[in-house]
């Protein structure tokens, strides 16, 4: 299963992406028993080769920036027909339009989960306001609240105080009087 930090770094690739004006993104979250090596391709395509390499330099800025995280290895960024990104977790592939059409990746990922940005940011706001619901102050509440389920009868653990001796009580007794 893919981390958090892993989907808002592809989220953040893809919406580069968009500001850049790639066209068609595709985010395939891969099948795990199907791919072994990552968790996501990122595809999109450009009009040119300056295109593909703007999108390529802006990705590689934003995740450096946000993130700051560099791909473990670029192919293709010279010519700009097809460039891969390489960051473990996931790889990006930017095509000119008829070299993304030649090779089909798409197609080859059939077993694939198909996301859109959109889905992707809703499932990353959903996980970010289930971790909010669970505040400091809701844990403390918690443990307050298992303290007296303790005193109910739920075993809790508490802190033991080491036994007094016999001489030390009979040495308190003494100061009492």
């Amino acid at each position: 299963m893919a981390s958090t930090e892993t989907r808002n770094m592809v989220l953040a690739a893809a919406t580069v992406c968009e500001d850049k004006k790639g066209e068609d993104t595709r985010i395939l979250e891969l099948d795990p028993m199907d791919s072994g090596f990552t968790d996501f391709f990122l595809i999109t395509s450009g009009i040119n080769e300056k295109q593909t390499q703007a999108i390529a330099e802006g990705i590689e800025l934003e995740l450096k920036r946000k993130f700051a995280t560099y791909p473990n290895s670029v192919e293709g960024r010279k010519l700009g027909e097809w460039i891969l990104m390489d960051y473990v977790d996931f790889v990006v592939q930017i095509f000119l339009k008829d070299r993304r059409e030649y090779y089909d990746i798409e197609r080859l990922r059939k077993s694939a989960r198909r996301l859109d940005v959109d889905e992707l940011k809703a499932a990353l706001t959903r996980k970010t306001l289930a971790a909010r619901k669970k505040t400091p102050a809701k844990v403390s509440a918690e443990k307050v609240a298992a303290k007296d389920a303790g005193k109910k009868g739920t075993p809790v653990k508490k802190a033991v105080k080491p036994a007094a001796s016999k001489a030390t009580k009979k040495a308190a007794a003494g100061r009492k009087k």
